[in-house]
């Protein structure tokens, strides 16, 4: 399949376009036993929410205070019972870990700010239409659902439809491309009998007058 037969005439694989890193494996499905922990992981998180009515905030709280409690007595028995205290590793942060993840943030936030910044100033419509549309859908699916059911159900969305897609790709850019060429010959029949006739149709009307 050459590029001009798929879609956005991209050279590019969806591995190379996704990054081609770590992300990509997971969202691929190429690292499955991390996808599957993920979507088991927010699954059970959703299903406990749901349930319990647990708000993040307190759940959070619970939990680091389950947490905090086991391993204080944990170590406070072993020194008394001349024990192994909890195996836990050197909670600590280097310079360079810190330092690597503002880089990230910052190119990020910048990236974010300079689209902003264009949109602002109009020099960029075709993202202020991507925006504004992806905006107004985040805007009426909000509406429809809380946020903890919308995250869920877009990460399943993240998790799957690419890697369908991979699996598929030839098919689904097969079909959609023939689509949007019937779109694109919709249209043109469009403007050649309608849209072509309004500015005929506004000169008869001054000949008239």
């Amino acid at each position: 399949m050459g590029s001009s037969d798929k879609l956005f005439n991209r050279q590019r694989s969806l591995h190379q376009i996704l990054g081609g890193s770590f992300v990509a494996d997971v969202v691929l499905w190429r690292q499955k036993d991390v996808t599957v922990g993920i979507l088991v992981g927010t699954l059970f998180a959703w299903v406990v929410f749901e349930i319990s009515g647990y708000t993040l905030l307190s759940l959070v709280s619970s939990v680091f205070f389950l947490l905090f409690t086991i391993l204080f007595l944990w170590a406070k028995s072993a020194a008394i019972l001349n024990r192994p205290a909890p195996p836990l590793p050197h909670l600590y942060l280097s310079e360079e870990m810190v330092n690597q993840a503002a880089c990230f943030i910052r190119s990020h936030i910048n990236m974010l700010l300079s689209v902003s910044e264009n949109i602002a100033l109009g020099k960029d419509t075709d993202m202020f239409v991507k925006v504004s549309g992806g905006l107004l859908l985040i805007s009426v699916l909000g509406s429809l659902t809380d946020f903890l059911t919308l995250g869920y159900t877009s990460l399943v969305i993240v998790l799957t439809v690419p890697a369908l897609y991979e699996k598929y790709e030839d098919r689904v850019d097969t079909y959609v491309l023939m689509a949007y060429r019937k779109l694109r010959q919709l249209h043109y029949k469009f403007d050649a009998v309608c849209v072509s006739k309004v500015p005929r149709f506004n000169l008869e009307e001054k000949k008239l007058s």
